[in-house]
């Protein structure tokens, strides 16, 4: 009897991958890709959305074809603020443009003296002005400047409800990818922003459906459950949601921290958009307040400049381990070295020095300062609400140095840290299934460990 399982896309920027995970959400299988970027008509680069769509294809019918597993159901999950257009034949008509492209500022100033003031906007949308990124711009920017492109659009789909498209050719729009820094929801309302009716760019947009839905029918003779897809950071978020009973807030670090408060009420502030909060969506259309730190940017250009500063091998920061007498003798002064002076690349130390006489004690000031940073990004998170439990995961989940610092500086709250290496293609595993997880769900499957600050005497 073959193993019943449940195989998920997972389509990040670089890698795309392809799961099976079998009934209890353990993983039996991977395969993944990087697929070379093309170039869109400005010879700016982005997804070959058409070797995507081959690779999909051939991976999935060969797991189906070699008959070693049952498949029930499939779900995609893959990055936003990504749009693939669609012509009344269903056929891609131009590039999925790459959400760092950027968009003419007189455009964009255009759009919030037509729908700002932008402030206001912000609250009203739950986003920053960040161009591309606010993936509704890209429709705006269409209309207004590639007119004769834009009439063609039968259908324009994010990517992760493209990805469903694919197997089920029925287009369709997802709350999750709707709500995430696109600009066009408005969460006052729960409705699309007025703009988007205005601008009559509704009609592009396929029927809402819930990140659950499913479509049961037959693929290539096999009975399938097939998902519509699912935003990433709603999707990496909702295995927490699905198994903690309590408050908490999810700190998910890499290249960006996003801090994601799951539990925010109502629309942002005029002090969170300053601050440069923004809303991503739970499943359920809820929002979840999130900030924005470039942090393993931050590390990573300041553990270069250190590595040249004292002559150390550029990985050298990982063999340097926890010194709390280090750590007492730095806390007694404020001052900044790292994060308030611009150390960003290895031929700035001719112009800027520091006062430390070996690499052990910068890297503690360093890692002191970035953690300094992250709190006050983690605060502006929580705002008003009372929340205890932290979870993290992601590259700084194992630095721990930088856990134990964060531990010592976020006293009142129950820190805990996970390896969620999985976790979007996960989520998009169980938001398609009918399972509910229990309080073990992470210490089963997330190596969960809780952390408390090291006593010292």
């Amino acid at each position: 009897m073959l193993k019943e399982v449940t195989a998920v896309f997972d389509i990040g920027k670089t890698n795309k991958k392809f799961f099976l995970f079998d009934t209890n959400f353990k993983e039996v299988y991977r395969r993944y890709i990087e697929l070379e970027q093309i170039v869109d008509e400005d010879g700016y680069p982005t997804e070959n959305i058409d070797a995507l769509h081959r690779w999909m294809k051939a991976v999935f019918h060969e797991i189906l074809n070699a008959k070693k597993y049952d498949i029930t159901s499939i779900n995609f999950s893959s990055y936003g603020a990504s749009w693939v257009h669609l012509n009344e034949r269903g056929q891609v008509i131009a590039p999925l443009y790459n959400y760092t492209k950027e968009l003419p500022k007189d455009l964009i100033a255009t759009f919030y003296k037509t729908y700002g003031p932008e402030l206001a906007f912000g609250q009203t949308t739950g986003t920053t002005n960040s161009g591309m990124l606010n993936a509704g711009m890209q429709l705006y920017w269409l209309k207004h400047q590639k007119p004769h492109l834009y009439k063609k659009i039968k259908w324009s789909m994010h990517l992760p409800q493209y990805l469903s498209y694919m197997f089920t050719g029925i287009p369709v729009s997802e709350y999750t990818s709707i709500g995430c820094h696109t600009a066009l929801w408005d969460y006052d309302k729960q409705d699309y922003h007025s703009w988007v009716y205005q601008e009559g760019i509704h009609e592009k947009l396929a029927p809402i459906v819930a990140a659950e839905t499913s479509i049961n029918m037959k693929y290539n003779q096999k009975r399938l459950k097939i998902g519509v897809g699912i935003h990433d950071s709603s999707s990496a978020l909702l295995p927490y949601v699905r198994s903690i009973d309590s408050k908490f807030v999810l700190l998910s670090t890499g290249t960006w921290s996003i801090c994601l408060n799951p539990f925010s009420n109502g629309i942002l502030s005029k002090n969170d958009v300053a601050d440069n909060c923004i809303n991503y969506m739970r499943i359920n259309g809820e929002p979840v307040k999130a900030s924005r730190l470039f942090l393993g940017h931050l590390y990573n250009t300041k553990t270069e400049w250190l590595a040249n500063y004292f002559n150390k091998p550029v990985d050298y920061h990982k063999k340097v381990a926890f010194d709390s007498h280090i750590i007492d003798n730095l806390t007694t002064g404020n001052s900044h070295y790292f994060t308030s002076q611009q150390i960003e690349n290895s031929n700035s130390d001719q112009q800027i020095h520091i006062p430390f006489k070996s690499y052990e004690v910068a890297y503690h000031q360093l890692v002191l300062e970035l953690v300094e940073l992250q709190v006050s990004y983690i605060k502006k998170a929580i705002g008003q609400d009372v929340i205890t439990n932290l979870y993290m995961d992601g590259g700084f989940a194992n630095n721990l140095i930088f856990v134990e610092l964060l531990s010592r500086a976020l006293p009142s709250m129950k820190i805990k840290t996970t390896d969620a290496s999985l976790g979007s293609a996960l989520g998009a595993a169980i938001a398609i299934s009918n399972v509910k997880l229990d309080g073990q769900f992470l210490h089963k499957n997330y190596a969960l460990k809780k952390h408390s600050p090291l006593i010292t005497t």
